[in-house]
């Protein structure tokens, strides 16, 4: 640092550099240039090496790729094809109102090789209340990607397992979005999941009500591997050698139908621009910053729980994980049950003039995960849709989440807003997550019987 420049002057140096720093946008390139990157594959271990390259050409010192073993999960072929009711196929008097038909389908990672025949039956979008009204012993459930407006989201994983414990011997996950694209997304964490899944595009889907109500029957059959394999984590440290640290988290893996540029490749990509702005801004840190690309977020947070069982937690002040930043305009802050944390985020995005929507509750869904449920603060960061959009990934998880979806510009302005929250996290005390506390805010969100059923609750909880 040089000699005699007080703070304003090196944070307006810091910022000025970054309105045109243009390495966020070059990393996202590099990454959908990839085959893909889905969790345990070459590509994914190619693009660990593409991030530690930048991370370090950022500023980030010593940094290091450090392996963790996984279960790798290959797709193979998948088959789907509505069947006349057993009624219409044993007369044949209707064999007209249930045509046999083929549609695109892909199996969802974690489902087990399989070939599966039963009732169609829809269950809306998958709530837990609708999935407990449904009759689903021996039927493939049919649910929608997104949930009802007025309630909490609920997840895949969430809407699998109610189906597999209701007795479905199969799942099909429809895309609300438009535009023929089959949805992907894991069905378990780092394990092969009970009965096959596939997902399908919302077109199918408008098929696929019509002919449950007409009582046909689906058969899917899915070609897939499950078997022992390694990821790997990239990490490096920025300011003083302090005992604690920050922990800045995003993940660089991407399933291998899509280029993945805006899940995740524009959240690392945010880190970056934001490891170059406090690389230059080294000397506010009041204490370590560690910034890590972690591996196989999207088949169970397999990255950050290796990182979370290297780390001494109690010496984790906060983690910041970047998962969904940059996507769009303006800047979404998910406290997680934190008011400390809800108040930072408040206080630094309003002294830089930039809107930021609030999202208080906690979710178990991302990175911050395996470090919330110890009891350190997460900060998450992500964008908000423009007004009117859908809920749910939009293109994310399907072949559309590619590069010509990514605007620079906000690569540029979140990593500018990153690297001030986390400047002003390495200041500032902010009290631990009591585990009662958290267990209690995600039962009033009723997460608990989707966190069972997907089994991720806590068995320390019990």
């Amino acid at each position: 640092m040089e000699a005699g420049i007080d703070i304003d002057e090196r944070l307006e140096r810091a910022l000025g550099r970054a309105w045109t720093d243009d390495r966020g946008w070059e990393l996202v390139t590099r990454l959908t240039e990839l085959p893909h990157r889905m969790g345990g594959s070459s590509g994914e271990r190619r693009a660990a090496e593409i991030v530690r390259e930048t991370l370090s050409d950022a500023g980030l010192e010593g940094v290091s790729i450090q392996e963790f073993p996984m279960q790798y999960w290959e797709r193979g072929t998948t088959e789907f094809a509505v069947l006349p009711a057993e009624s219409e196929a044993d007369d044949g008097s209707n064999a007209e109102t249930t045509p046999q038909r083929s549609f695109e389908a892909i199996a969802l990672p974690y489902s087990p090789a399989g070939d599966v025949e039963g009732p169609l039956v829809d269950v809306g979008y998958g709530t837990p209340e609708e999935l407990a009204e449904a009759d689903l012993q021996g039927a493939i459930a049919v649910a929608s990607t997104t949930t009802p407006r007025g309630q909490r989201f609920v997840h895949r994983m969430e809407k699998f397992g109610h189906a597999v414990a209701a007795g479905a011997e199969a799942f099909v996950f429809a895309n609300h979005i438009p535009g023929q694209l089959p949805p992907t997304g894991a069905l378990k964490f780092d394990a092969e999941a009970a009965v096959p899944g596939v997902g399908v595009s919302a077109e199918t889907h408008d098929w696929l009500t019509d002919y449950a109500e007409r009582g046909a029957r689906a058969r899917i059959r899915v070609d897939a591997s499950t078997e022992d394999g390694s990821s790997q984590n990239v990490h490096g440290t920025l300011g003083p050698d302090t005992d604690d640290e920050v922990l800045v988290v995003a993940h660089y893996d991407a399933h291998d139908i899509t280029e993945g540029a805006l899940d995740n490749g524009c959240g690392i990509a945010t880190v970056a621009g934001a490891t170059a702005v406090l690389s230059a801004l080294e000397a506010d840190l009041d204490c370590r910053v560690r910034i890590a690309g972690v591996g196989c977020e999207e088949i169970g947070l397999l990255g950050a729980e290796a990182m979370a069982d290297e780390l001494a937690l109690e010496s984790v002040r906060a983690v910041v994980n970047v998962d969904g930043a940059g996507r769009f305009r303006n800047l979404r802050a998910l406290s997680h049950g934190s008011e400390p944390l809800e108040e930072l985020a408040e206080d630094v995005t309003t002294a830089a003039g930039q809107p930021i929507v609030h999202e208080p509750d906690p979710h178990p869904f991302s990175d911050h995960w395996p470090f919330l449920r110890a009891g350190v603060p997460a900060l998450q960061l992500h964008s908000e849709p423009p007004e009117g959009g859908e809920r749910g990934r939009g293109w994310g998880h399907t072949t559309a989440d590619t590069r010509d979806k990514v605007d620079r510009r906000n690569l540029r302005e979140h990593a500018v807003l990153t690297a001030l929250l986390v400047r002003a996290l390495t200041q500032t005390e902010v009290p631990r997550v009591d585990a009662t506390v958290l267990q209690e805010r995600l039962r009033e969100q009723e997460y608990e019987p989707g966190m069972r059923a997907a089994e991720i609750w806590p068995d320390s909880w019990d």
